[in-house]
């Protein structure tokens, strides 16, 4: 009788217990939601992540180095996990601890595809990278043929942003890039659109001058 009596009272006192720190309980449900769905996109694991998301999980969920879901799926070049996320309104401009967003990284890396869906979907060009630059300028200097060809002709795209080092998306092309037939397609891509073929470094050095110092001959008859 004993026995019972102080199950009954131990019984009473989790429920009260539980009543007053209904937010303690929330907040473990909510842990746990966060780490399946973190284990579903470092897995690549669609199922899993389609489960979490219905079971209720922040769909802009970010790791310990504040990267979001979909910047995940975009550093690891997963777009069907990056459309998934898309279409459950994940956030395509939320930055990482190193400003990194999955706009940005999908610029840089050359995911044009993944541009295109972010473009669709809110991606602000004001968002700017450690380098205080735009999708577009790491993408003129990789070599990114079509992605720079997408930014470029983008409506409203600030096709002549100055970074910190003091270079456009077309100085990045000549300074970093090797001459070759792909930095002229991006020189001439960016010269069709507009961009403005004379600004110079912090150096008062202008692409031409760059394109010609390097020996870079056909790159420099276009900036002519």
């Amino acid at each position: 009788m004993k026995k019972i009596l102080f199950i009954s009272i131990l019984a009473v006192i989790t429920v009260a217990c539980q009543a007053e720190h209904p937010q303690h309980n929330t907040t473990n449900k909510d842990n746990m939601q966060q780490h399946d769905i973190l284990t579903a996109v470092l897995k690549t694991d669609i199922v899993a992540l389609k489960q979490a998301l219905s079971n209720g999980a922040d769909v802009n969920t970010q790791d310990s180095n504040g990267r979001s879901l979909l910047l995940i799926a975009t550093n690891n070049q997963q777009s069907e996990l990056a459309k998934i996320l898309v279409a459950h309104g994940a956030d395509v401009n939320r930055q990482a601890n190193n400003q990194d967003s999955p706009f940005l990284y999908a610029g840089a890396s050359g995911q044009t595809q993944l541009v295109k869906l972010y473009l669709a979907n809110g991606a602000r060009f004001d968002v700017f990278n450690r380098y205080n630059g735009t999708a577009l300028i790491p993408a003129c200097e990789r070599g990114h043929v079509e992605t720079v060809r997408l930014l470029a002709n983008t409506k409203d795209f600030p096709i002549d942003h100055v970074n910190r080092l003091g270079w456009t998306g077309l100085m990045e092309a000549v300074i970093l890039g090797d001459g070759t037939e792909k930095f002229q397609q991006i020189v001439q891509i960016l010269k069709d659109a507009g961009a403005k073929l004379d600004i110079p470094d912090h150096d008062n050095r202008t692409p031409l001058q760059h394109a010609e110092a390097k020996g870079y001959h056909k790159i420099a008859q276009l900036l002519k």
